[in-house]
């Protein structure tokens, strides 16, 4: 695992999450001031063609059916502007930073299983790491012991020759 390519996907995610945060505000952001632009002219729009109807529907109903008829028609008009509103935004950019956002991802919980691996290996075994850094200083103690210990033996098993000659 380096460190290097954990911080590199981390700053890749960052930078597509703000991406694709900023794509999504400059869309709902545009979206909604020209929403509230049309529908504020939708509105007057709609008052003068609604006391238009209004004053025809008086002439040939009563009043009360006129109002209801065209009330009915506004909520039709209302459904309908909100389906329109309701529709997801289709875009290339978004797609794109949406797949880089996937593949850091993945490429983090690589790295995640990866130092996951290292640490389970070092917690399972901690003596792997240590046996090869280890293995020649013990070597070479365990021989110069071993030296020591024949030499030593060797001159205490043969006596001195002045002292065999002085009894």
């Amino acid at each position: 695992m380096d460190t290097e390519n954990v911080a590199k996907h981390l700053r890749l995610l960052w930078r597509t999450d703000r991406v694709i945060a900023d794509i999504r505000l400059r869309h709902l952001l545009m979206g909604l001031g020209l929403r509230a632009f049309a529908a504020l002219i939708a509105v007057f729009g709609l008052l003068m063609l609604e006391l238009a109807a209004y004053l025809a529907l008086v002439q040939v109903t009563s009043a009360v059916l006129a109002a209801a008829a065209l009330g009915g028609c506004n909520f039709v008009i209302a459904a309908i502007l909100l389906i329109l509103a309701s529709r997801a935004p289709s875009g290339r950019e978004l797609e794109l930073a949406n797949e880089i956002h996937s593949s850091s991802m993945d490429a983090l919980q690589l790295e995640a299983r990866s130092l996951q691996a290292h640490i389970s290996s070092v917690v399972n075994h901690p003596l792997n790491k240590l046996i090869p850094l280890l293995i020649v200083p013990l070597a070479t103690m365990i021989i110069k012991t071993l030296r020591t210990h024949a030499g030593s033996e060797t001159d205490s098993a043969t006596p001195p020759p002045d002292r065999a000659s002085a009894t």
